[in-house]
């Protein structure tokens, strides 16, 4: 009885929080749905948000810069919100953005696509200069071949060399097929399906938000976040 009474004793003296199951984050959880697009977050979240973009769109630039780091701490990392990115392509140049932010999976997605979106408008002044050299690729230079010259000569390659891939990684992610399905799928929902009228869009639990798509309008459509 004394050697369970210490036992005992010494429980008394451990903080009741010590027993509480840590709190998971849920930022650190990424996972592909069913779209194609990556999902950041609980998948059981009561609010559950879609973003289509563009990344050759300065809209989803500034989005981006003023929204992820709230919208992470607020809703996705306590479990209240998850965030799926789709992307609703315009050009090959987005088209090649997009499919260079899927290398790596879902572990490496996240930061790509924010490195993507910070470094913006450095490789859209190289995208300019290149367009303006050359519109039209050489007619025998295969579909995957024109992506993967984008991405040598706009500076979309040296940007993610910089977050740790090799030429061969970057050249087969811009040219695997099945990425190539998911993004081109998700762009034919964002604008025939959906209709949407730019980028960046929401949708908040299946319903288009239509007013203009900016971080303080989805915010207002969300609930409560924490402080």
């Amino acid at each position: 009885m004394k050697k369970r009474a210490s036992v005992l004793g010494l429980l008394a003296l451990i903080p009741a929080t010590a027993f509480a199951a840590k709190a998971v984050d849920w930022t650190t959880r990424v996972t592909l749905s069913p779209a194609g697009g990556y999902m950041m977050g609980n998948p059981a979240a009561p609010t559950k948000i879609v973003e289509y973009i563009s990344y050759t769109c300065s809209h989803c630039a500034h989005f981006v810069a003023e929204a992820s780091a709230p919208l992470k701490a607020g809703w996705v990392k306590t479990g209240k919100a998850s965030v799926e990115v789709r992307n609703a392509v315009r050009d090959r140049y987005d088209l090649t953005a997009a499919l260079l932010a899927r290398c790596g999976g879902p572990a490496r997605f996240y930061g790509n696509h924010e490195a993507l979106f910070a470094n913006q408008a450095a490789w859209i002044a190289e995208v300019e200069a290149f367009d303006a050299a050359k519109t039209e690729p050489p007619a025998k230079q295969s579909p995957a071949a024109v992506l993967q010259e984008i991405g040598k000569k706009t500076g979309l390659y040296t940007l993610m060399g910089k977050r740790g891939f090799t030429p061969q990684q970057l050249d087969a992610c811009v040219a695997s097929p099945a990425a190539l399905k998911q993004v081109t799928g998700m762009t034919e929902e964002a604008w025939k399906t959906l209709k949407i009228t730019g980028t960046p869009s929401f949708t908040v639990n299946g319903k288009l938000l239509t007013s203009t798509s900016t971080w303080d309008t989805l915010r207002a459509a969300l609930p409560a976040g924490t402080k």
